[in-house]
């Protein structure tokens, strides 16, 4: 079964509580999803390669193997009445393999399609959606072309793999090409490797004013909900605060959620769709990235909406209806990494009562390591920034 072309959409059916759901994969994102859907009377099994995994400790059934071991995926679907995933490098020829015998409505495509930044550059155009400038990279004199095609400065991503951060260089004119390329791109380049596809992709810059981001769903029978924008804030590649409503004009905000619709439609989207955007300072919308799944920047969802973007994921893939996306008010979701867990433990008891905390049940808090979040419900955003910053525990981060 290829999963190069479009495949014939599964028979939708819908799937009511009762039913178990199959996860492939079990870090925070997979545990949030179970957490939902045991509340609406699902049973969850789950398949991971650490036994101890976040989901594993709220499921039902869990099965520790490789995310490639077919068999153990085929024991996951014998278990469950439908099967998903919850982040995007789960095996895609697995997640195919398993569509062709189980009833995994997201089906394997977009799954496919994301893994790969060319693929998903191409899927987005293809959308008629705007992106960066981009070129594909196959060895060290096409990286010198596209940089001069492009200028300075410019990114250099891996079309596989890669995220906060991970597996980009930035370039600026006084680099050396040869030598970067020396270091990083002659592995996958080497002589008598000739892939199938770029595996590298060169963007040009953007200087963007705002990171955005918003959350869509969709479901087999192809009713749509669109999120509030969020407006993200980065720190060394890692997702600080996600604010919202986003400090924008409401015709951006407007066209923000116009685009992750078109996205939905065009890539037929079954479940949540987290679409991350740069805002110019003329005002323009570029596409960055796509996550098949709950995203970070939803997590906001949680306490400051009618339904939350896990909840959503369940009614999408279940073919329910979908769930309110109203805001019930502003909210800035801030990140707890490895660093802040103890601070924020110390502190927890002189929270007021709207600081929401969600832990993900992770035993290591390594630095840098997303170990949860919390939720500050406000009046308006600045204040809740200001609550953020008067606490103490990220005073060594960007300001906001």
């Amino acid at each position: 079964m290829s999963i190069r072309t479009r495949t014939e959409a599964a028979v939708a059916k819908t799937v009511l509580p009762g039913a178990t759901i199959g996860i492939l994969g079990g870090g925070q994102l997979g545990r949030m999803m179970a957490l939902e859907a045991r509340a609406m009377g699902y049973r969850i099994a789950v398949l991971d390669p650490d036994g101890q995994c976040p989901t594993a400790q709220v499921a039902d059934v869990a099965i520790t193997a490789p995310y490639a071991d077919l068999a153990a995926a085929e024991r996951l679907a014998a278990a469950a009445d439908v099967v998903t995933y919850e982040f995007e490098n789960v095996d895609a020829e697995v997640t195919a393999a398993l569509s062709a015998s189980a009833y995994v409505p997201q089906g394997a495509e977009l799954l496919y399609t994301t893994q790969h930044r060319v693929r998903e550059k191409r899927a987005l155009q293809a959308a008629g959606v705007p992106v960066a400038p981009y070129l594909e990279v196959t060895h060290l004199q096409s990286l010198r072309q596209a940089v001069k095609q492009l200028g300075y400065p410019a990114i250099l991503k891996t079309a596989r793999g890669g995220y906060d951060g991970k597996g980009q260089w930035r370039l600026a004119p006084d680099d050396d090409l040869g030598l970067l390329w020396s270091r990083v791109g002659e592995a996958q380049t080497a002589p008598g490797h000739r892939p199938a596809e770029p595996e590298w992709i060169l963007e040009q810059f953007v200087p963007f004013v705002k990171e955005l981001s918003v959350m869509v769903a969709r479901s087999p029978r192809g009713e749509i909900a669109v999120y509030p924008v969020a407006e993200n804030v980065h720190v060394n590649h890692i997702l600080h605060v996600s604010i919202v409503p986003a400090r924008i004009p409401d015709d951006v905000a407007q066209t923000a959620q116009t685009i992750a619709r078109q996205i939905a439609e065009s890539l037929q989207l079954v479940g949540v769709l987290g679409v991350e955007m740069f805002l110019t300072g003329d005002g323009e919308i570029l596409v960055n990235e796509l996550a098949p799944r709950p995203h970070n920047s939803g997590h906001y969802t949680q306490n400051a909406c009618l339904t939350s973007q896990f909840e959503q994921h369940v009614r999408a893939i279940c073919n329910l209806p979908l769930g309110d996306v109203r805001l019930w008010q502003p909210v800035v979701m801030v990140n707890i990494l490895g660093q802040h867990l103890a601070p924020v433990l110390d502190k927890q008891t002189a929270w007021p009562s709207h600081w929401k905390l969600h832990l993900y049940g992770k035993a290591e808090a390594r630095k840098n390591r997303k170990m949860g979040h919390i939720n500050i419900l406000c009046d308006d955003v600045e204040t809740g920034l200001a609550e953020i910053r008067q606490v103490g525990i990220w005073q060594h981060e960007r300001r906001i």
